[in-house]
C-alpha cells in the first residue's frame, strides 16, 4: 500500500476522506489560527476532546456531527485506540474529519501516535498547530519562557508518565535545568506535584522562583507565584488542581509586575 504523505501546517484545503489534528490552543476561542477556525467551519465530524472550549466549537458548522472524546489528565478518558479507529471509519466514509485537541497535536497531545496510526491505514492526514498551554499560560502573566539574562532555552515536560514507564529522572533534569539555566514547563504535573518537588530540589535551590497556572487563557483562569520549596503548600493552600502547568526557573521573575514581590499568594490574571 502506497502511504500518503503527511502535511504539516501548509496545506490549504480540507477535503473529504482526510483527517486534520488541530490544535485548538489553551482555550480562548481568539487565540486560535486562521487555518485552525477554517479547519474547525470544515469539518463534517469532528472529534473533540475534554479541554476544548465551547467558544471554539463555535467556530462548527451547524451541520456538523461532534463526538466528544474525552482525555482529560487524573479522570476516566476515552480510550486512544477507540478515537482511532473513530477517525479512520470517517474518514473512509468520506467525512472531512477534524481531531480537535487542546493546545498543540504534538505537544503531550498524541498527535504523533494518531499521525502513525492514520498513515498506516492510508489515511491522508495533516496538522495545524495551536498554542500550548505552557506558552499561554506564563505569557498571559507578562512573563517569557526564555530571556536572555535568566533562561538560555526551555524544556516542555510531562509530569504524567505512560503505564509501565519509568518516567521522568527529575533529579538529572534539575542538575541539567541548574547548569543550562533552562525553564521547566511541566504539564499533568499536580498529581505528582510532591515527587518532583522533592527530586528537582536535589539540583535546584528552594527559593527557585515558580508559577502555576491553571485553565490558561480561560475567564476562570487562576495562578499563584511562589518557589520550588513551597511548590505542593501552595498547591494546597490555594486550592489549585488540573488542568495545571507549573513553570519553574528564573523567567518567573517577570510576573513581579502584577504581583507584590513579597508575597507567594494567588493573583488574578
Amino acid at each position: 500500500m502506497n502511504t500518503p504523505a503527511t502535511v504539516i501546517a501548509s496545506a490549504s484545503t480540507f477535503n473529504p476522506g482526510t483527517v486534520t489534528l488541530v490544535g485548538a490552543g489553551p482555550g480562548d476561542p481568539e487565540l486560535l489560527t486562521l487555518k485552525a477556525a477554517r479547519a474547525i467551519a470544515a469539518a463534517t465530524v469532528l472529534l473533540v476532546d475534554d479541554l476544548v472550549s465551547d467558544g471554539v466549537l463555535a467556530h462548527a458548522s451547524p451541520t456538523a456531527r461532534i463526538v466528544h472524546v474525552g482525555k482529560r489528565g487524573g479522570c476516566k478518558s476515552t480510550p486512544q485506540a477507540f478515537i482511532e479507529k473513530l477517525m479512520i471509519m470517517a474518514a473512509r466514509e468520506g467525512e472531512v474529519v477534524v481531531r480537535l485537541k487542546g493546545g498543540d497535536p504534538f505537544i503531550f497531545g498524541r498527535g504523533g501516535e494518531e499521525v502513525e496510526h492514520l498513515r498506516e491505514a492510508g489515511i491522508a492526514v495533516q496538522v495545524v498547530n495551536g498554542i500550548t498551554a505552557g506558552l499561554a499560560g506564563l505569557s498571559s502573566l507578562g512573563a517569557p519562557l526564555t530571556h536572555r539574562d535568566r533562561a538560555h532555552g526551555v524544556v516542555f515536560i510531562t509530569g504524567h508518565a505512560k503505564p509501565g514507564d519509568a518516567g521522568t529522572d527529575w533529579q538529572q533534569l534539575a542538575a541539567t535545568a541548574r547548569d543550562a539555566r533552562l525553564t521547566l514547563v511541566i504539564y499533568m504535573g499536580v498529581s505528582s506535584a510532591t515527587q518532583i518537588q522533592t527530586e528537582l530540589l536535589t539540583g535546584l535551590p528552594a527559593d527557585t522562583p515558580l508559577a502555576i497556572v491553571q485553565h490558561a487563557s480561560l475567564p476562570q483562569q487562576r495562578h499563584a507565584v511562589s518557589t520550588l520549596g513551597e511548590l505542593t503548600a501552595t498547591l494546597a493552600r490555594e486550592g489549585l488542581g488540573s488542568p495545571s502547568v507549573i513553570v519553574v526557573g528564573d523567567v518567573v521573575q517577570g510576573v513581579a509586575a502584577l504581583a507584590d514581590p513579597a508575597s507567594t499568594g494567588l493573583r488574578a490574571a
